[in-house]
């Protein structure tokens, strides 16, 4: 028994204590309440060692303290939400934490994660006040914040459901299967299982030509640039197996859900947005394990499903910022109830604390350019010593080729300009020989090199910077962003007689790529919503610019992927004379009955696609085919679209595309050429 003095009558108070004390007291001892005693000064007393038990073990990582010395409390709580093994090795090593903060049940030390946070939390307003609401503005359930519970997400029907979502053509209409409702979750696993690939091709400036392999860096990573047909949340995982935590940026412009025409999908059960989310919470989820650390994702939207697809994001990449871009893409407006739109978003996520590259790719005619050399207060080499460095020229053409080292060499301030190799090396000297300093350090000058020129007055070389140099603001306008001038006409030219509607323009998803790669000239760039193939052009437009070699990977299941990506790519290809890319497809099995079902035209048809599936397809276990047969007369009753839903439901989903476990079943009679090209590209010895 431990005598604590305390207000008998204080029940408040009382309560607090016994809340405390499962911190703080030994489990075999319970507090007894004697006389009174300052409330403030207690509820600090008790708590006190506690906490400084905890700051004591903090400061052995430094990420979790700030400058000042005090614990980084949303670092920990995040850590302690997420079960972070580093967060509960540390508490685990000190006796007093581990036996506080853990259980221990038949030999193993389970983590107290709740006590824990409401512990931690306690602390906001033990300072210096009896009052818990005197720093924070916020929704409380049973006296936690909703954001401290980690409680509050975006759901709907079906979220935990797998959406194939199926297509071959534009004008395709089809009811879309809920997996999860159907297949167990093992056969999930097996349906999401790498593809054999098929009808491999290389295009390059002179066409097509026979597929001969991969080509790889040294590092084992195929470095072709790939067009991928089939199924793009199957091809994701397929994908997995060769490029997880490779891809440095992920760009896609998914339908948009708009409603009318414009929809992707017939959905179930009037879930139009449920279905929706579900199809793109699917694909987020195995593209993010693509991303390489410092990868970053672009998603295009519009006003449809931009808020909810702004908390999904938020949802899944919960350690990355996630920014809301507007983008003037149609000057001339869309007609809708009450307002015309001109504009639709982009979201842009990526890891905390990475830095954007420039503002924009610019031509140099819309580009005001000032001096890069600093005039005025606090322009001295002696105020930032890093900003002295001499920037390289080429006298004979103006080119800047190079950025030299920050130097901190004493020099003849009439050596503003060193003639080296037939070089030229401009210091921020003025024209009074004092040694002054460039506006930016070499780092960010040299990320945004496209914005300086050379310019050589009166017998004297300058360097200037496009004014346009700085932050991104959150608005873009600008005429090539107009995606009928700079999208259908772009399109229409490298393929004529297309019937592709609605591309981006080329010049929105160039400046949006270069953001977030212009550094990095053998990025790989993923696009899993390819479309016209807007995505591949960009980078081959930004490598031509930097002489870079980034990569794109494109997937398509639409059919017009042969008919228009391909032919625009290799166009742009044939143009630069540079380039080539390697196409493919996921070998496709029960998803050709699939596609035939939808084709059909009437029952007759159907009948003999029926006869087919009998001999070739991989229908259901439990489907008994003389029941079938006995039933036909009931099944010619049917409607047309009855009859195709039940034809449909009689296949196995799982077979819909050809396993990679199944390369060498005799059953799914692959070609030397289909196990030649899915060997390369898995990599798989014979």
């Amino acid at each position: 028994m431990i005598l604590i003095p305390c207000c008998k009558g204080n029940e408040e108070i009382q309560n607090f204590i016994l809340t405390v004390w499962c911190f703080t007291g030994s489990r075999n001892e319970r507090p007894v309440f004697g006389d009174s005693f300052e409330a403030g000064n207690l509820k600090k007393a008790i708590t006190m060692k506690l906490y400084q038990t905890l700051e004591k073990q903090f400061r052995k990582e430094p990420n979790y303290m700030s400058d000042n010395g005090d614990i980084k409390k949303w670092v920990v709580l995040s850590k302690a939400q997420n079960l972070d093994e580093e967060l509960i090795g540390l508490l685990l090593e000190d006796p007093d934490l581990k036996e506080k903060f853990f259980i221990k049940i038949k030999e193993v030390f389970v983590f107290k994660q709740s006590l824990f946070i409401h512990f931690l939390e306690q602390k906001n307003y033990l300072n210096d006040s009896y009052t818990q609401f005197k720093n924070k503005i916020g929704l409380t359930v049973d006296g936690q914040y909703l954001k401290q519970r980690n409680e509050v997400a975006l759901v709907w029907p079906f979220k935990d459901c797998i959406l194939e979502g199926g297509q071959s053509r534009e004008e395709d209409r089809r009811e879309e299967i809920f997996f999860n409702e159907t297949l167990a979750q093992d056969e999930i696993t097996e349906l999401l299982d790498p593809k054999v690939l098929t009808n491999a091709k290389r295009f390059d400036a002179s066409g097509e030509q026979e597929f001969d392999c991969f080509n790889r860096n040294e590092n084992g990573t195929i470095t072709d640039n790939l067009i991928i047909k089939g199924n793009n949340l199957l091809a994701l995982h397929s994908l997995k197996k060769e490029f997880a935590g490779k891809v440095k940026l992920i760009y896609i412009d998914p339908p948009y859900n708009t409603g009318g025409m414009g929809d992707t999908f017939t959905y179930n059960n009037n879930f139009k947005r449920s279905t929706w989310l579900t199809f793109m919470y699917n694909r987020l989820e195995a593209a993010k394990s693509l991303l390489s650390k410092d990868g970053a994702l672009i998603v295009a939207i519009d006003e449809n499903e931009q808020p909810h697809l702004g908390v999904l994001l938020k949802d899944l990449f919960q350690d990355y910022e996630v920014h809301c871009v507007t983008i003037v893409h149609n000057p001339r407006g869309v007609q809708g109830t009450n307002f015309s739109y001109t504009h639709e978003y982009v979201f842009f996520v990526f890891p905390k604390g990475k830095k954007l590259i420039g503002n924009r790719i610019i031509d140099e005619s819309e580009i005001d350019y000032s001096n890069l050399r600093n005039w005025g207060g606090e322009s001295l080499r002696s105020d930032a010593r890093n900003c002295f460095y001499p920037i390289i020229v080429n006298p004979k053409t103006s080119e800047i080729v190079g950025f030299g080292q920050v130097s901190e060499d004493n020099f003849h301030p009439e050596k503003r300009e060193l003639l080296r190799n037939d070089l030229i090396y401009i210091y921020p000297i003025d024209n009074n020989n004092v040694e002054r300093k460039w506006r930016y350090a070499r780092q960010s000058v040299e990320a945004v090199k496209h914005l300086l020129r050379a310019r050589k007055k009166s017998g004297q070389w300058d360097i200037e910077i496009g004014k346009n140099f700085g932050q991104y603001k959150t608005v873009w306008i600008d005429p090539k962003y107009d995606a009928n001038e700079y999208g259908t006409k772009i399109v229409n030219k490298l393929v004529p007689n297309n019937k592709f509607s609605f591309p981006k323009s080329l010049y929105n998803v160039r400046d949006c790529i270069y953001a977030l790669v212009g550094n990095d000239k053998e990025a790989i760039i993923l696009d899993y919503h390819a479309g016209s193939g807007t995505t591949a052009h960009a980078v081959l437009e930004i490598n031509k610019k930097d002489g870079g070699t980034r990569q794109f990977i494109l997937c398509e299941q639409m059919n017009y992927v042969e008919t228009v990506t391909n032919k625009r790519v290799q166009s742009v290809i044939e143009q630069n004379n540079v380039g080539n890319f390697i196409y493919f497809e996921l070998k496709k099995y029960n998803q050709i009955f699939l596609e035939k079902i939808e084709e059909a035209t009437d029952t007759e048809e159907l009948l003999a696609i029926w006869e087919e599936m009998k001999e070739k397809s991989f229908l259901n276990y439990n489907i008994d085919i003389k029941r079938q047969e006995q039933h036909l007369e009931d099944f010619k009753k049917l409607s047309l679209k009855e009859q195709k839903k039940h034809f449909c439901e009689l296949l196995d989903k799982n077979q819909l595309y050809v396993n990679l476990s199944s390369l060498n079943d005799a059953g799914f009679e692959c070609t030397e050429e289909e196990q030649k090209v899915t060997k390369a590209f898995y990599k798989i010895k014979n």
